[in-house]
């Protein structure tokens, strides 16, 4: 088995000999071709590619530099694949960079990109995980330990021209209806801090100018945050350009449906092995437009979870919305993060909870007017303690002053 792609965590990303890239552009070259049928190890970056330090403080966190983050490794070319076909990508194993057995987790701040509970939690803090074996525990979060779900949150394939174009066309006209909101509708092309992977000169610089950011899953894959795509799991990419120019990062740990902090799921710098194979005109033979895949056989099983409703009513003024499953997953969460504190958590320390642990989200009913419901699934075993309603009340289960990391 080869290593494809490399890092080193003593040097940027832009100082590699080989470099990844944070834009997604169909000219930015492929840096290795394999065949159909190959198997193959690629070493990424944390998402941050290296801007968070495993300490006690959260500025890093509150300062990271949004335009940065997303150092991809790859692309990797498969030999005979072409636009229309479906790229075949099994997760063979996935875990931490050796000396690098730790994650990380952070709540935004609203300024710098927010998180899903941005209005009740716009400060920036942030916890340090400890990855022992299977297991993950945090001195910041105490309480609960659990085994990981170790997934890329980001893979997938270089977009051809008219895709990319598409995807700017249509953002810029989201971010043109309210263009100053804080945080912003959406990232657009922005030429600064923009890495390129193994162009230079002009084509670069012209590149980078229109090169669409890693923030959000697309038709092509990408940013999509599926906790569920984790080693043992098989993905159907739909394939744009010559090669399919396979890419991937931000490895988690663990992470809870929606990875609700923004940085919600446990982040690391890891290791990914990988089998690539090609269906020829897979995308036309199946009505392919965005990745599908099929689940691993191999993930932590759960005999018990804890499931927190939410409807679609707002929490600031009670106003009804229309079966938005948006605003009715916002409330199972902060139903859930309510409950949380009465065993002693903060409401950050429940937040990063519930974005971190293998939670499982629904949406539960989708036809009931005028409320949508969702559901958020707690798996009552990552607990040291006894978290079900009693007769007897909750019982304190965190030691007093323990709290996660708060920026200064």
């Amino acid at each position: 088995m080869r290593t494809l792609f490399r890092v080193d965590l003593a040097k940027q990303p832009w100082e590699l000999e080989v470099r990844p890239h944070n834009r997604w552009h169909p000219d930015i070259p492929i840096v290795e071709w394999v065949r159909p049928g190959a198997d193959f190890r690629m070493e990424c970056y944390d998402w941050t590619g290296g801007q968070t330090a495993p300490d006690d403080s959260a500025d890093d966190v509150r300062d990271v530099i949004l335009p940065r983050v997303h150092y991809l490794s790859g692309p990797i070319g498969v030999e005979g694949c072409e636009p229309g076909d479906l790229l075949v990508v099994d997760l063979l194993d996935i875990g931490p960079l050796p000396g690098s057995e730790w994650g990380f987790t952070g709540i935004f701040a609203k300024e710098n990109g927010g998180g899903f509970l941005t209005e009740h939690y716009p400060k920036a803090a942030k916890a340090i995980w400890d990855l022992k074996g299977m297991y993950c525990s945090s001195r910041h979060i105490p309480g609960v330990r659990w085994p990981g779900l170790v997934h890329p949150g980001l893979i997938g394939c270089l977009p051809s021209r008219d895709l990319l174009e598409t995807w700017n066309k249509r953002e810029a006209e989201l971010i043109a209806t309210d263009p100053k909101r804080v945080p912003p509708l959406a990232a657009p092309p922005q030429a600064e801090h923009a890495l390129m992977g193994m162009m230079t000169g002009q084509a670069a610089a012209r590149a980078a100018a229109e090169g669409a950011r890693t923030v959000p899953p697309r038709e092509h894959g990408g940013n999509c945050d599926i906790k569920n795509l984790s080693r043992g799991s098989r993905i159907f990419f739909p394939v744009y350009v010559e090669g399919g120019g396979l890419s991937m990062g931000d490895i988690h740990w663990s992470q809870g449906d929606g990875e609700i902090t923004f940085c919600g799921a446990i982040e690391m710098a890891g290791w990914i092995h990988l089998h690539v194979d090609v269906i020829k005109g897979g995308m036309a033979k199946y009505g392919i437009t965005n990745p599908i895949f099929i689940p691993s056989r191999c993930e932590p099983h759960f005999g018990e979870y804890l499931v927190f409703e939410g409807i679609s009513v707002d929490e600031f003024t009670g106003k009804q919305y229309y079966l938005d499953a948006h605003v009715a997953y916002r409330r199972a969460c902060l139903n859930a993060i309510e409950y949380l504190k009465k065993f002693g958590y903060s409401g950050e320390q429940a937040y990063m909870i519930i974005g971190t642990a293998p939670c499982e989200g629904r949406i539960s009913g989708i036809v009931d007017i005028p409320n949508a419901c969702a559901t958020l699934a707690i798996p009552t075993g990552i607990f040291d303690f006894d978290i079900k309603p009693n007769a007897a009340g909750p019982v304190r289960g965190v030691p007093p002053g323990v709290d996660v990391a708060r920026a200064s």
